[in-house]
């Protein structure tokens, strides 16, 4: 029997994007904090955007651009907001620019809160490569699709994982290696609401697992390190691991 050649064809894309996103990224974050930054750089930050949108082929640029600008008021009155939760619940924190400059878990938040905008403005594409280039700096990685709530603060930052369809309440704190995921994957569940919902005033402490678009974490719960959790929480609740591990110490 003669075997009938498989042909495929392959469409190229343009890889180069993900370092011109970072490029824009950078520069966009330095703008929203940086008067000196804006005044310089802010034609610039705008050129690169709409070459991004080319490149992507979509159209009315200039528009999405103007749009986005609209935005920028309020998403730096949220990240005020952020940094000073940071500094709040951080004892390591020893100031607002400290938060500011060098804290991964505040960068995250910039980043997916721009991110978030762009993809409310019905940008496709962009607003992923945004959050996989904090998901390299930073080791967080939170979905643009993800609602999340005033004053949100992420100790450490890395290995954090939000999904698509996440939603964060306000005055929340996660700590490291936490994932807000869903509890199956199937594409056929790509329009269902597939991560879980966290109220306001919930902790999460490190290496926690929530999985379930149905789980709700209520009100001032407190989710304890290294806990699954796959069903709703009820408010005021306190969840802990009982571990039935013992350590001995034998003295020489």
């Amino acid at each position: 029997m003669k075997e009938t050649a498989q042909i495929i064809v392959f469409k190229n894309y343009s890889m180069c994007l993900r370092d011109a996103v970072g490029v824009f990224t950078k520069l966009l974050i330095n703008n929203l904090f940086d008067a000196n930054h804006l005044s310089e750089n802010g034609e610039q930050t705008r050129l690169n955007f709409l070459k991004i949108l080319e490149r992507l082929s979509l159209g009315n640029g200039e528009n999405l651009w103007n749009d986005f600008e609209n935005s920028f008021v309020t998403i730096r009155k949220k990240l005020d907001l952020d940094a000073i939760a940071t500094e709040k619940n951080d004892p390591a924190a020893k100031s607002l620019e400290e938060v500011y400059l060098a804290y991964p878990g505040f960068y995250a938040v910039a980043v997916y809160r721009l991110s978030h905008q762009l993809l409310k403005l019905g940008i496709p594409v962009l607003p992923r490569i945004m959050s996989e280039f904090a998901h390299c700096t930073t080791g967080t990685d939170i979905h643009p699709g993800a609602e999340i709530g005033n004053s949100f603060f992420i100790d450490h930052a890395t290995g954090i994982v939000i999904g698509e369809t996440t939603i964060i309440k306000d005055h929340v704190q996660i700590f490291q290696g936490v994932t807000l995921g869903g509890i199956q994957v199937k594409k056929s569940l790509a329009s269902k609401k597939r991560h879980p919902t966290i109220e306001s005033g919930v902790v999460i402490y490190a290496n926690a697992t929530i999985l379930g678009g149905d789980v709700i974490i209520g009100e001032n719960s407190i989710i304890g390190a290294n806990v699954c959790v796959t069903e709703s929480i009820p408010e005021n609740s306190v969840v802990t691991v009982q571990s039935e591990n013992n350590i001995f110490l034998k003295k020489n």
